[in-house]
């Protein structure tokens, strides 16, 4: 292994940084310490944000303190993995660790960026288990951070958070553009509002009237490989962002079952334009989950357990339509009507025929509201695309200016103080 230096960097139990950087603990340079509230405290319209130990932000009408602070959580299933950095008033849980009053050669957001991205590696290191069940205080105190010049921390600071509010701002805007298109959705797929040039009759009809269902076949995820028919499982259709599956193009990503492991009829192979809807959900709100099948070249594929598919009888949906017409409001009602169960909530081949689906007529229409959808997806698409690389900017500029490979200010810029490490 090659522990060659670059010139102008040295050896610390934090990794090589450069000579005119410190090293120390946390507890030397900020306050540790945690909340007295409880869960229960919080108010739904309180005046005041409440920190508890998910990434779900309550409100109250009290606060202990007002400042710049980094919160973690000290237990739960966010622990080691939920960081909040707020500068205002605010109240915090008993069981979540408050960093604040950081001295004046450490920057708070500087902190903050450190602390979020190596915290958990460092907790993760000192269990022998796969997960962290609690922090306890010297777990943080004892955390050992570099300490750039403090003009070099604000200047790491303010370019990183450049980019988090950008990300920020793509986040509120695909937020927008999938209300608007969930607004279009509900006008277009309703006829409450129609396009202009069409004009023909609208009609509801009963799922039965217009699909055949089969069942899936029974396979666990042991079972599933990279070689084989293409196989659907439930939880693929649960997990989904999107309402269709385009076969052709995603068939490195789909897994797979050796056909020796079943008797597979030919009629029960997904065809273009199959849907296949979950028959079981642990809300309701998932009881309509649904992949539509993109499938022109007939690539062998076949669907799962606890999957219901169905095949159209006839040709009055245009293939593209269904990738939509199904989310809207009344048919997602429907599913949760007739869907039954306590902890899981199920619909079956019998139930499901009943649900009853708005449309129009013409082929044409049809074709015209799914464009004008898919053009709205494909702009979602394109600004979460790129989000994903304004987030990927983040983090590899969080590499790179947090180890000082890359360097903001140059050089000393300032004398080291009594209380800094000194020099090694």
């Amino acid at each position: 292994m090659n522990t060659e230096l670059k010139p102008g960097y040295k050896q610390t139990e934090v990794g090589a940084i450069p000579v005119d950087w410190y090293v120390d603990s946390i507890v030397n340079v900020a306050a540790i310490t945690t909340g007295d509230k409880n869960t229960q405290d919080r108010i739904a319209d309180g005046i005041y944000p409440f920190f508890v130990r998910s990434s779900t932000i309550e409100r109250i009408n009290s606060y202990t303190f007002d400042g710049e602070a980094v919160l973690t959580a000290g237990d739960g299933v966010g622990t080691g993995k939920i960081f909040h950095y707020v500068k205002e008033k605010f109240d915090f849980h008993q069981r979540v660790y408050k960093i604040s009053n950081f001295c004046d050669r450490l920057d708070g957001y500087y902190f903050y960026l450190y602390f979020s991205s190596n915290f958990y590696p460092r907790i993760m290191q000192m269990t022998a288990k796969s997960s962290v069940d609690s922090i306890r205080r010297e777990m943080i105190a004892n955390m050992r951070i570099p300490l750039p010049p403090p003009t070099e921390q604000r200047a790491i600071a303010a370019a990183l958070s450049d980019v988090e509010a950008l990300v920020t701002k793509l986040d509120a805007l695909i937020s927008k553009k999938r209300d608007l298109k969930q607004a279009a959705m509900q006008q277009l797929l309703t006829g409450t509002t129609r396009l202009p040039g069409f004009a023909g009759p609208w009609v509801v009809t009963p799922f039965d009237k217009l699909f055949s269902f089969s069942g899936g076949l029974s396979a666990s995820r042991d079972q599933l490989s990279d070689s084989g028919y293409c196989y659907l499982h439930y939880g693929d259709i649960h997990k989904s962002t999107r309402t269709f599956i385009d076969v052709e193009k995603e068939y490195s990503e789909i897994p797979k079952l050796d056909v020796r492991l079943s008797n597979v009829n030919v009629s029960s192979l997904l065809r273009d334009g199959d849907i296949v809807f979950v028959d079981a959900s642990e809300d309701d709100e998932g009881t309509s989950r649904h992949l539509v099948v993109a499938n022109r070249g007939n690539i062998p594929y076949i669907s799962g357990l606890h999957t219901l598919v169905a095949k159209s009888r006839d040709e009055r949906l245009d293939n593209n339509f269904k990738r939509f017409c199904f989310q809207t409001q009344s048919v997602k009602d429907q599913f949760r009507f007739f869907a039954v169960g306590t902890k899981v909530s199920g619909i079956n081949k019998s139930t499901i025929r009943k649900v009853e689906l708005e449309f129009p007529t013409m082929l044409e229409e049809q074709t015209a509201i799914a464009t004008i959808l898919s053009d709205m997806d494909a702009e979602i698409t394109a600004i979460e695309a790129r989000r994903d690389k304004t987030r990927e900017l983040k983090q590899g500029m969080m590499q790179e200016l947090l180890t000082g490979r890359i360097r903001l200010v140059g050089g000393l810029d300032c004398e080291p103080t009594a209380t800094q490490e000194p020099p090694r």
